[in-house]
């Protein structure tokens, strides 16, 4: 019996536009209502995120940051960030490679410039930044950075190669064609869902977990039912127990039904 759904967001119940489709927000309340606990794990800052579980009127922890931070009711239950030697490291290396970074510092988007790629990232996800020299900011507390280029996912691919052996003491990630995620080793959806396994001492199969771009491999290992969206990477399906049908055509639904409500 599935007593957990983890789950994405973007792209696996949130369509690109930025909207839920009622299939997926009245799955949802199914599932709470027959006491199976649906927790979102996200890429995005908790801000954003609570804002994502509000809309959902969902009770239970939000994972945001890749499973570095875990928090319910405004209490962190687990927390993984980059130390400011780290985190300048990035920023060393983000100025070098003359790559865009957002720079999360306790749960604040920060960026260096009031450019295109945080206009667009934040006008997607509904967050607001603040713009400042990164050498200004004490960096005590840093959740993330997010290298973006919009205009050229294959030097995302390519950094997403090279850069382990740059970094190797950093959980480096790609989350979209356009997004690479620099956090702590522990860091990761997978790190989030044990955790959270632990926590309410639950079973493998009696967790599901569902996803669609790479980060969400991470994810998917940690459930004892494995599941990817139609549209997800090629990648990300090769980890999968089953693959569902698209964001598009309420995939989580029909995963819900198939494994969960019948």
């Amino acid at each position: 019996m599935i007593k957990l759904v983890a789950t994405d967001i973007d792209g696996t119940i949130l369509i690109p536009e930025g909207q839920f489709r009622e299939p997926v927000k009245a799955c949802i309340n199914k599932l709470q209502a027959c006491g199976v606990k649906v927790v979102l794990v996200t890429g995005r800052m908790n801000a954003a995120a609570e804002l994502i579980a509000q809309d959902l009127c969902l009770n239970t922890p939000v994972v945001s940051y890749q499973g570095g931070l875990v928090k319910e009711n405004g209490k962190t239950l687990y927390e993984k960030y980059l130390t400011e030697e780290q985190a300048q490291k990035i920023i060393d290396w983000g100025h070098a490679e003359n790559i865009h970074l957002n720079l999360y510092n306790d749960d604040i988007l920060y960026s260096e410039s009031d450019c295109y790629e945080v206009q667009r990232y934040s006008n997607n996800l509904h967050t607001s930044y603040v713009v400042k020299p990164f050498n200004n900011i004490k960096k005590i507390k840093v959740n993330k950075l997010l290298a973006i280029d919009y205009n050229n996912p294959d030097k995302i691919n390519r950094l997403e190669k090279e850069l382990p052996s740059i970094f190797p003491e950093l959980y480096i990630v790609k989350s979209t064609p356009y997004f690479l995620e620099f956090s702590n080793k522990d860091a990761s959806k997978y790190c989030a869902v044990k955790f959270l396994q632990k926590y309410w001492d639950l079973k493998d199969e009696e967790i599901l977990t569902i996803g669609d771009q790479n980060n969400d491999i991470a994810l998917l290992e940690a459930g004892g039912i494995k599941v990817a969206m139609g549209n997800a990477t090629e990648e990300l399906k090769k980890h999968a127990d089953y693959i569902t049908d698209t964001v598009f055509n309420d995939g989580f639904v029909s995963a819900m039904e198939k494994f969960i409500f019948n």
